[in-house]
């Protein structure tokens, strides 16, 4: 009955939320393009669909991912577990890097708006682009960025160091990688960070600063998901620069 009232709950926020984008929509359409909806029978439909799948989507954040990513930071920081001595190391949390690596690449490669675009870019480039291939480069590129940013957790380190090196990384590479891959791996580092990797990600990282002694999880439990944006923007354009440079040597093996 509590599950049900919270869901009611939940609906009626979700109806406040989406009312505004309804709103703007019929506006623009009816007083501005000055035509009725099309299919309104199916559009009405499809809003209402909307309403109910993202309330549905909320309360199992609320009741399911969000306290799984943080009972398993805790288990994973819990003192019997790591067999810590009495000075902890960065290197008792070894089994955590390992979690967060592997949450970072399988919520990746389940996320539903990475799929669409790697479908859609492999479709673009005429197969240049291969969707699996983008989806695994962008996992990989989750899986490290989710894991050292455990790893800062850990010890403790300023975010902005972090941060501001990776896209110096970013910027250089830019100069170097095929230009056709360059606004694709920008936009992977977005589309990786949507509804299944980020309440994971959001949720270890607050776990993990809220077991790990002398952190506050407000200012180190927090950014973790800048990580999982950044890397696979590393990881996208070196993909490419790795397939660029051995397309070239098979080319020039060929011409030999």
């Amino acid at each position: 009955m509590n599950l049900l009232i919270e869901f009611f709950d939940i609906l009626k926020s979700t109806v406040i939320d989406v009312l505004p984008i309804l709103s703007i929509i019929v506006i623009f359409q009816l007083l501005v393009i000055r035509r009725p909806i099309p299919n309104i029978k199916q559009v009405g439909f499809g809003f209402f669909y909307v309403l109910i799948g993202l309330a549905f989507f909320l309360l199992g954040l609320e009741k399911a991912l969000f306290p799984l990513g943080k009972i398993m930071a805790e288990q994973l920081t819990a003192s019997e577990f790591i067999n810590a001595g009495a000075v902890i190391s960065w290197t008792d949390y070894t089994w955590v890097y390992i979690f967060a690596a592997a949450i970072g690449f399988s919520t990746t490669i389940a996320e539903p708006s990475l799929i669409a675009v790697a479908l859609k870019a492999e479709e673009v480039s005429g197969g240049g682009i291969r969707a699996n291939s983008l989806r695994i480069a962008v996992a990989i590129g989750v899986a490290i960025g989710i894991a050292l940013g455990s790893y800062r957790i850990v010890v403790g380190h300023p975010i902005h160091y972090y941060i501001i090196s990776g896209y110096i990384v970013v910027v250089i590479q830019t100069f170097f990688c095929p230009k056709m891959i360059v606004p694709l791996a920008y936009d992977s580092g977005g589309v990786t960070t949507s509804t299944v990797t980020v309440p994971l990600v959001a949720a270890l990282g607050l776990g993990l600063a809220s077991t790990i002694p002398g952190r506050s999880p407000l200012i180190d439990g927090f950014g973790l998901i800048a990580f999982a944006s950044l890397f696979p923007i590393i990881a996208v354009m070196a993909y490419a620069q790795i397939s660029q440079i051995q397309t070239k040597k098979l080319t020039e093996s060929e011409n030999k």
